[in-house]
């Protein structure tokens, strides 16, 4: 090489280096991929939360919630459950969920384990209960086989079940967002209207709750600090866990990671639009008219968070059994 050009290349790499190291003190950190994952664990995860067959119908699964090929979300402001059942709440995203402080909106799940369990005995959801979901994965052979290997117990709990689909979800992560390339010292990988964008999210004080590596999901806050949020649910969020009404419409604070594949917002799913919705939090959480041009900018620096999408081979599922109760999702 000509010392031109390697003197180029070391001045190159020196600036590099020196826009990472200086980014690396913002309020936001870089999605790593995930590390220390069993494997087995997660293939066999991947089955069952895919498999409808924990379901009282035969026909929902984790995915019906969280479509993995829409951003770990259904994009509809309430979900839908067993019998066309309109559910209370937004369907928050599971990508990058091992990130939160807790689980649900109002937390009342501590962990990825003592989430998964949760909807499938819920009346409003699967509507199943563990004891038949357990005694349909145990009609079926194959499963029987896997979680053998997998766990080297003869009999099938709620607890493996809830631990594989827990630890198939640590890996649904979205590294390498346009904004982890910047934070890593890509200097062009964002646009002067997408850096003007997160200039006014950081000056504006919306980095107090969204911040971190999930740019969000690390804290519980109110809903309505400056004014009241008008929402047409009957939620009270975290007091119903905490049993304090201090903690009324207390929500957990959403991750933005991926926002832009993330819609409708908020926990009662009411805004359509980033546009909307940032001028919304702008007016109720800190007291700001954001301009439409400053919203513009903010919804487009939001729009750099969306990184890369969890992609593998589709699961195949085992076949039922004899034994196995067949679908029924028109029964009364």
């Amino acid at each position: 090489m000509k010392l031109h050009v390697l003197a180029a290349s070391i001045v190159a790499f020196g600036i590099s280096a020196t826009v990472a190291v200086a980014q690396s003190n913002e309020p936001i950190q870089v999605i790593k991929p995930p590390s220390q994952i069993n494997l087995g664990m997660v293939e066999l995860g991947k089955k069952l939360y895919f498999d409808p067959r924990l379901s009282k119908s035969g026909i929902m699964s984790c995915n019906s919630c969280h479509n993995l090929s829409m951003g770990g979300t259904d994009n509809i402001p309430t979900s839908v459950g067993d019998k066309w059942q309109q559910g209370p709440i937004n369907a928050p995203t599971v990508l990058n969920s091992s990130l939160n402080v807790a689980q649900f909106w109002d937390g009342r799940a501590s962990d990825l384990k003592a989430q998964a369990g949760g909807p499938i005995a819920n009346p409003g959801e699967m509507a199943f209960t563990h004891t038949l979901a357990l005694g349909v994965l145990e009609s079926i052979p194959a499963y029987v086989r896997e979680f053998k290997v997998v766990f080297g117990k003869d009999k099938i709990d709620i607890d493996q079940v809830t631990l594989a689909i827990a630890e198939f979800e640590k890996t649904l992560v979205t590294p390498n967002s346009r904004f982890d390339q910047w934070l890593l010292g890509k200097a062009d990988a964002l646009t002067g209207d997408e850096k003007a964008g997160y200039k006014l999210f950081k000056e504006s004080g919306c980095v107090a709750c969204h911040n971190g590596p999930a740019v969000g999901g690390a804290s519980f806050q109110k809903m309505g600090v400056v004014s009241a949020y008008k929402a047409n649910d009957k939620m009270e969020g975290r007091s119903a866990v905490t049993g304090k009404d201090a903690d009324r419409f207390n929500y957990k604070v959403p991750t933005l990671r991926n926002v832009e594949m993330t819609y409708p917002y908020f926990h009662d799913g009411a805004a359509n639009t980033l546009t909307e919705a940032v001028d919304t939090m702008g007016r109720i959480q800190l007291g700001k008219k954001f301009t439409a041009d400053e919203n513009a900018k903010v919804v487009a620096f939001l729009k750099t968070l969306t990184g890369d999408q969890p992609s593998f081979l589709m699961p195949i599922l085992p076949p039922s059994s004899d034994k196995t109760p067949r679908p029924t999702p028109f029964s009364k």
